[in-house]
């Protein structure tokens, strides 16, 4: 074996891996990064995991979070997902660092498919996985989006590859790389790939017209369906449970046409649109690609002593206050809710990316460049409505997401593509003279002059006023005014800097342009200035400080007196903390079945119920979801437990039925409602109950004898027939009913509840959540692993076959063949 033909892609590998540990280093102290989003699903998942460990089954169901939910999108293992045994051997390294060499091995796959050389294809790696916004969603806990991101760039070479000619690898490498990209399940990110590719097909099928190759081109598009039917069809099982879940959650259309306070509802088939554009990047905050801190950074700045708003606060509150606000000061100015970090792409890289749009020509410079500006223009949201509005009425799906700025994630992958093959052109002996000096002349005066601008007038440009400054100046006169001082002066460093690295590489390429250093020297500056642009910026945000022990992060939060009063009680209840934010918090659900949680896509119905009757205060809803403990602060913010003795228990017997006609009807009948005695029924279930009458008797009994996450067992004994209502949620697509073993209908009741008839006598009813789409997903899947594997394998020794064939002795595509893609 010639090992030196290896070395170009064994380097850079190697290489990945220790840069990647590097960045990451504490891990190698067995610390793991503590990311905020984590520690919530840390809480939500855990009754999934313990149920995993007691019984060695997947529940699919918890109740620890909104009343009970499927787990869908929490955490299960599905079946046949033997996708994720590939994820597992490409993730070897720990967490975070195995996403970061992710980043860079799927950035360097699709330069190397590009044909640009490894050196430069190993500093685009490098650009685009140092990509600050690539590092924070790490730092905050977003690793299915990391994850998701991390394999786009294999999606797209394996693209590139078809389109290429080389069918059969291309074809592999989309399937395979679909197939992880769909595995890493957030489909927000892959939603949002499938705009870039769109780009791709529109701006290739163009081409193709022109050049009169629309058969050539279809035979391309028609390999490509085929590979992504193939990636779905093995993640079968868990995109058919999101799509069933996706219809019960926030992002499916409501039944209501009301809001809690009775006036009109925005009818919408997903997410509203003032959800959806919640955080909208600010047209101005497109600098914060080339500028990090234009904006003002983050929410939680780290200011040094000599701020003005340390040495402020130092006379007015003395050091140690000053110091704490300063080390966490709210620079971010802009309009969105909360900011972690700047999505700063690289001065360098974005200089280089001007380079490469002038010298590279082509299709792929127009795609390149088209995906940029049309994820720019969308991630701005509502400060673009008539595009963003556009998108949100017409675009399917669009609606199904928000946080509409993070499809800025394209620019993040497109913009070091062109630099770095403009990059490689500006190096290539074949570009002329000339051309390369035009290059380096006009993308050294439009990037430089921009810093310059604002280097020299910005601090003047703009008033650096925050929406929040109000409130920092109730809390002491004077300070609004100095935070904004210190806005300005760090967006006068921040574009100097950049005014500075940009200067520094254009000297760079002019001083190989006229011959006086070396090709390799010129690589080496660059790749170094690169990483410093990057690394320096992203330690702001991510350093070694952010690092906890794993013991900590396997018990992210503190179990309080109070709360550890409320687990002596060893029953099936709930618990309502008002302590936080119940819709947004996992703390609780990590020791209790909380009545709030923490996820992105909440039970639709419950946080309906949550709006129009919880954040009311009903305490008869509290009742019937058997919230048996309150937790609320006291005086100083202490906390304290109480007890609620009126909560209704497991299950319960009624004796009165309303029949509602819709989902309005429905919701508001529980204003006034007595829920231990009557039931609020849809008319759906009319005729399952036509005739009947129901009255209870004092020694009637219904209880809970055995619980499970995904099985419960009561006892019944009745004197007559009675209609039971549990204080479990409904859920159609999953939850069976069972009579001493006989299924059985139930109903939904008073609005998320579940309700059964029960005849007279002893019997036992189980509560079994079994649902079917694991089933069939699970076959699909196999089907599916199946035809991934023969299809390549027959079309390999098919090949195999044609070429040995002596009246076929062309042998393979000549390289000369091939399209040009770049």
């Amino acid at each position: 074996m010639n090992i030196k033909k290896f070395l170009p892609f064994l380097i850079p590998i190697l290489s990945f891996v220790v840069i990647a540990l590097a960045y990451f280093s504490p891990v190698l102290e067995g610390k793991e990064l503590f990311q905020s989003d984590i520690a919530q699903f840390r809480g939500m998942s855990k009754e999934v995991k313990e149920h995993r460990a007691e019984f060695q089954e997947e529940p699919y169901w918890t109740n620890r979070a909104f009343g009970g939910m499927p787990t869908y999108q929490l955490s299960t293992y599905y079946p046949h997902d033997y996708i994720k045994k590939v994820d597992s051997l490409l993730r070897f390294l720990p967490r975070p660092a195995d996403y970061l060499f992710l980043y860079f091995l799927g950035f360097f796959v699709l330069l190397s498919v590009l044909k640009v050389e490894w050196k430069l294809a190993f500093i685009g790696a490098l650009g685009f996985g140092f990509s600050t916004y690539l590092i924070i969603i790490l730092g905050v806990g977003h690793n299915a989006k990391a994850h998701a991101i991390s394999y786009m760039p294999m999606v797209l070479a394996g693209l590139i590859l078809v389109f290429d000619k080389k069918y059969l690898p291309g074809f592999v490498l989309t399937a395979v790389a679909m197939a992880l990209e769909i595995n890493a399940s957030h489909p927000q990110m892959t939603y949002y790939l499938l705009f870039a590719v769109l780009i791709f097909g529109i701006i290739y099928l163009i081409e193709a017209f022109k050049e009169r190759r629309l058969p050539e081109f279809a035979k391309q598009i028609g390999l490509l369906l085929i590979a992504v039917i193939l990636a779905v069809g093995v993640n079968a099982t868990s995109l058919l449970a999101t799509k069933e879940y996706a219809d019960h959650s926030t992002r499916s259309q409501s039944e209501l046409t009301i809001n809690p306070d009775g006036s009109p509802k925005e009818i919408s088939s997903g997410l509203s649109k003032e959800y959806i554009t919640q955080y909208s990047f600010g047209i101005l905050e497109t600098f914060d690609l080339f500028i990090p801190r234009f904006m003002g950074g983050s929410n939680n700045e780290k200011l040094d002593k000599e701020s003005y708003t340390y040495r402020f606060l130092k006379d007015k509150a003395g050091r140690k206050q000053a110091l704490n606000f300063a080390e966490n000061a709210p620079m971010y100015w802009g309009d969105q809710p909360i900011v972690a970090a700047p999505p700063y792409i690289g001065s360098v890289l974005i200089f280089l990316f001007v380079l490469g749009a002038i010298l590279i020509k082509g299709p792929m410079k127009k795609w390149l460049i088209a995906a940029t500006v049309f994820s720019v223009v969308l991630s701005w949201g509502k400060n673009f409505n008539l595009i963003t509005n556009f998108f949100i009425d017409y675009v399917p799906l669009y609606n199904k997401f928000r946080a509409v700025s993070s499809i800025q994630v394209i620019a993040e992958l497109a913009v070091p593509v062109l630099a770095i093959l403009g990059l490689q052109k500006f190096l290539s002996e074949k570009t002329k003279k000339e051309e390369r000096l035009q290059a380096i002349k006009w993308a050294g005066i439009s990037v430089a002059g921009l810093a310059l601008f604002f280097t020299a007038f910005g601090a003047n440009l703009f008033s650096f006023e925050s929406f929040r400054d109000a409130g920092y100046e109730n809390m002491l006169a004077g300070l609004s005014d100095i935070l904004i001082e210190d806005r300005r002066t760090i967006f006068f460093q921040d574009s100097l800097r950049s005014l500075i690295y940009v200067v520094i590489t254009a000297c760079l390429l002019w001083l190989f342009l006229t011959n006086k250093i070396k090709r390799n020297i010129v690589i080496g500056g660059v790749l170094i200035l690169v990483v410093v642009d990057l690394v320096v910026v992203d330690q702001r945000y991510v350093n070694k400080d952010d690092f906890i022990s794993k013991s900590r992060l396997e018990k992210p939060f503190d179990l309080s007196p109070m709360q550890s009063e409320i687990l002596k009680d060893k029953g099936h209840y709930r618990v309502l903390n008002f302590m936080v934010d119940p819709l947004n918090d996992g703390s609780t659900s990590f020791f209790h079945n909380s009545v709030g949680g923490y996820h992105a896509a909440k039970p639709r119905r419950f946080q309906e119920l949550y709006e129009f009757q919880i954040a009311r205060n009903n305490i008869e809803v509290l009742n019937m979801l058997n919230t048996k403990y309150f937790v609320f602060p006291g005086e100083n913010n202490v906390e304290n437990v109480q007890l609620n003795q009126e909560a209704n228990g497991n299950a319960w017997f009624v004796e009165q039925i309303e029949f509602v006609d819709t989902a309005n009807e429905e919701i508001r009948a529980l204003d006034s409602l007595d829920t231990e005695k009557r039931v609020i029924l849809t008319r759906d279930y009319e005729s399952l109950l036509e005739g009947r009458s129901f009255m209870k008797d004092s020694t009637d009994t219904i209880v809970l004898t055995s619980y499970k996450a995904n099985e419960m067992i009561y006892q019944t004994n009745t004197s007559s027939d009675q209609l039971a209502v549990f204080s479990e949620i409904y859920y159609k697509d999953g939850w069976n009913a069972y009579l001493d073993g006989e299924l059985i209908p139930h109903m939904r009741a008073n609005y998320v509840l579940r309700a059964a008839m029960i005849p007279e006598g002893n019997h036992e009813l189980v509560f079994k959540f079994e649902p079917k789409v694991i089933q069939t997903g699970s076959v699909i899947s196999l089907i599916s692993y199946g035809l991934l594997l023969l299809i390549p394998m027959g079309w390999y020794l098919r090949k195999r076959k044609s070429n040995n064939s002596p009246t076929d002795k062309k042998g393979p595509t000549d390289k000369n063949e091939s399209i040009q893609v770049i």
